[in-house]
């Protein structure tokens, strides 16, 4: 524990396995004085995971205060003990810990009702730089796991610098977009983000969340801003199990997402996606950007493979497919932050 660590408080286990809820009760570590320790069952072959307060206000870091990469535990033996070292709390009440987001994001709104869900969510919005002295209208990415995009004192895992890329695209070569970032619903991220329920881990409302995003958060989306609303300036993306929603969200409604970006697809989760795949894939103006890294595991690499052949094999464009196994690549906030720029400029090249 850090040397300033108050005994009082209660510490979380998070991650993969339990949908990054940031704590739930039953994955709290038992405490012995000033030890602390928790017995986790097998999940695949490996977690990724993080300690927590309770809550990503409060969530272990380095020394400095810095944002650390996931912890990976792979499962290569039983009844196996791993001693951790926790060298620091963030906590984003703190003033050290000032919000890394660019000028041009700001929170379209803190408590957003999602009537499909009764439920209510916060909505970040990034701006192109040349947005407010200019009359043109423009394309639109809609991102999942929201607070992981801008801000490092909001994500659970380091930011994907979003705005810092994009700001820096629109000068380079001049891609200017709108994004729109959906938090994750913490303890709700798993069922919303699959159409179909896993036994294990949760039931399916993904498709109450994609409806609340085709029919009430983007016509909102599209009154208050200037977009380009066709399916061809309108982009999806997320990874994980964003990733899984993602890919679902284009072949379901390609009349409405016409860009896709797949980032570490949870495939595993939910295998009715490959037989719904067979059945949509015969899309001709759909591009989708897919992305693993060779680190993730075996199957998640395969089962990425095998949707790539399965989209081939059933009419869809191979033109308008890619895929990228980045070697060395981790399932990490990292890995995606380093390749959100390629990806997305390969989506909306012309």
């Amino acid at each position: 524990m850090p040397d300033n660590h108050n005994y009082n408080n209660n510490i979380y286990i998070s991650g993969d396995f339990e949908g990054w809820s940031g704590g739930k009760d039953q994955f709290k570590l038992e405490k012995n004085k000033t030890n602390y320790f928790i017995t986790v069952p097998k999940f695949n072959e490996s977690i990724k995971f993080k300690f927590t307060l309770g809550s990503w206000d409060a969530v272990e870091c380095d020394a400095k205060g810095n944002s650390i990469d996931n912890r990976v535990y792979d499962f290569y033996k039983s009844q196996d003990s791993v001693n951790v070292q926790i060298n620091n709390w963030s906590d984003s009440k703190s003033v050290a810990n000032k919000s890394t987001s660019t000028y041009n994001v700001h929170v379209f709104s803190e408590r957003f009702k999602m009537p499909q869900l009764n439920r209510e969510r916060k909505i970040w919005i990034y701006l192109p730089p040349n947005y407010e002295n200019s009359r043109k209208t423009f394309s639109v990415l809609y991102l999942q796991d929201g607070q992981n995009m801008f801000d490092d004192t909001t994500s659970f895992a380091g930011e994907w610098q979003i705005d810092e890329t994009l700001n820096r695209l629109s000068e380079s070569k001049g891609l200017n977009l709108i994004v729109v970032a959906i938090e994750n619903g913490g303890d709700k991220r798993l069922s919303e983000y699959s159409p179909w329920e896993n036994k294990k881990y949760g039931m399916a409302e993904g498709e109450a969340y994609l409806d609340f995003i085709v029919h009430t958060l983007k016509p909102e989306i599209d009154k208050v801003y200037r977009t380009k609303t066709a399916a061809n300036h309108t982009a999806i993306m997320g990874s994980s199990m964003g990733g899984l929603i993602s890919h679902y969200a284009g072949l379901k409604y390609p009349e409405v997402f016409g860009k896709v970006g797949v980032f570490s697809p949870s495939f595993w989760y939910a295998d009715e996606i490959f037989n719904f795949t067979k059945t949509r894939a015969h899309l001709k103006h759909e591009k989708i950007y897919y992305l693993v890294g060779d680190q993730e595991g075996e199957d998640m690499v395969q089962n990425t493979e095998s949707m790539m052949e399965i989209m081939k094999t059933n009419g869809f464009s191979e033109n308008n497919l890619f895929l990228k196994v980045v070697p060395k690549g981790t399932h990490s906030e990292s890995l995606w932050r380093t390749e959100f720029e390629e990806a997305i400029s390969w989506l909306f090249r012309k």
